[in-house]
């Protein structure tokens, strides 16, 4: 199949019937391996909006190993909630897609369709090329410091994940509980709010009226490639240039990078402590250097980190900016398949739990670049309205 084919997202408005979704599975998947193998899926799946679903999550009738080698009777238990929520609207669940091991560093199998030798991101590799390649109009993954925002922006679509505790993470197999939160992919914005709509208890739609968006400080953005942030400038060009309120601010310019790890592998080694002592054979080299990490801290490194947090939350808070627009990746997709690429421009929005969505922003190279656009905690209805306004600026900004 040619490069140019296997790229096709498709909005959740599309008029493409069921059976022509799984057809695309079947034409695509063995180039792209979005998909973990479900020899029964034809059989399985009879009616509905096609759906595909991290293999972290558990839904009823299919195995969940976490893109890991234990078995997968130790991640036994419930269907996760917001499938559930998402089955009774009519969604059909058409399989699972592939996840970094544990959602943390060490990939899987999956290909970026723009390119197929270059990595699609991650940890929820899968579900964002499984958007881009046109197999299905929604999939869920899960972000605990960039793992919805990174691969959307590497596969050119769209990746939201809510505020923390927005939506309920039950059912999912955890990382680091403070920092993971439950998010999707879809095509476009407007998708994405439909989703949203139904996953979010509660959701009520935002009122219209023009944001304040805010560019951090340039010690944050030195993060990004030269390719990158020369599209993030011209992108800004262009916001300020549609009539958007762009202002330049030194928030970011002081993050603790340590106190942000220390959190994490903290929380995953507690997570991981009776897995990692019975199977811990099983655990990639990544997953198992970064348990040992962990393993390693003191509660007196996590308290410290915490109170850290604490007042880096406060700050944000204290902003008052209401959309914040960030490069989503250091750059577009890096060669390899080994590695899932650089989480930093995300990783300080999920520290402060903050809403935040990758948008299309252009190209590089023929590959795809992402616009990170965050919000204040609790203001996703909002951040999605904005974005559905600042996405069409910015889809081409050249």
């Amino acid at each position: 199949m040619a490069r140019s084919d296997l790229v096709r997202p498709r909005s959740l408005g599309d008029p493409v019937p069921l059976a022509a979704w799984l057809d695309r599975i079947d034409a695509v998947d063995p180039e792209v391996h979005a998909f973990l193998p479900d020899p029964g899926r034809r059989a399985r799946v009879t009616e509905g909006m096609p759906l595909g679903v991290k293999d972290i999550f558990r839904v009823d009738g299919l195995p969940t190993r976490a893109g890991s080698a234990l078995p997968p009777e130790v991640f036994e238990g419930p269907e996760a909630s917001l499938v559930t929520r998402l089955r009774t609207a009519g969604y059909v669940v058409v399989g699972k897609t592939v996840t970094a091991e544990f959602a943390s560093a060490a990939p899987g199998p999956t290909r970026n369709p723009h390119d197929l030798a270059h990595t699609p991101g991650g940890s929820s590799s899968g579900s964002a090329a499984a958007v881009a390649a046109g197999m299905v109009p929604v999939a869920l993954g899960s972000q605990t410091l960039g793992s919805v925002v990174r691969p959307a922006a590497f596969c050119g679509v769209v990746g939201f994940r809510p505020t923390h505790g927005r939506v309920p993470a039950d059912g999912m197999v955890p990382h680091s509980p403070s920092l993971d939160t439950v998010g999707w992919f879809t095509a476009d914005v407007a998708s994405a709010a439909t989703v949203a709509a139904i996953a979010c208890p509660s959701w009520t739609p935002a009122p219209p009226r023009a944001p304040v968006l805010g560019v951090p400080a340039p010690a944050y953005l030195e993060r990004a490639e030269p390719v990158a942030r020369a599209a993030y400038d011209r992108t800004i060009d262009a916001l300020r240039v549609a009539g958007f309120d762009v202002r330049t601010t030194q928030w970011l310019s002081d993050v603790d990078a340590r106190a942000m790890w220390v959190i994490n592998r903290f929380e995953l080694a507690r997570t991981h402590a009776e897995w990692f002592g019975a199977y811990g054979d099983r655990y990639r080299p990544q997953t198992a250097a970064a348990v040992r990490e962990g393993l390693a801290l003191s509660a007196d490194d996590y308290a410290a980190a915490r109170r850290w947090r604490r007042d880096f939350v406060a700050r944000f808070d204290a902003t008052g900016t209401d959309v914040w627009v960030t490069p989503a990746a250091p750059g577009p997709a890096p060669r390899g398949l080994d590695h899932t690429g650089d989480a930093a421009m995300s990783v300080p929005f999920s520290v402060v739990g903050a809403p935040a969505l990758s948008v299309p922003a252009g190209q590089a190279g023929g590959l795809p670049l992402g616009l990170q656009l965050a919000g204040a905690r609790g203001a996703d209805e909002a951040l999605l309205a904005w974005a559905a306004t600042i996405a069409p600026v910015v889809a081409d900004p050249l």
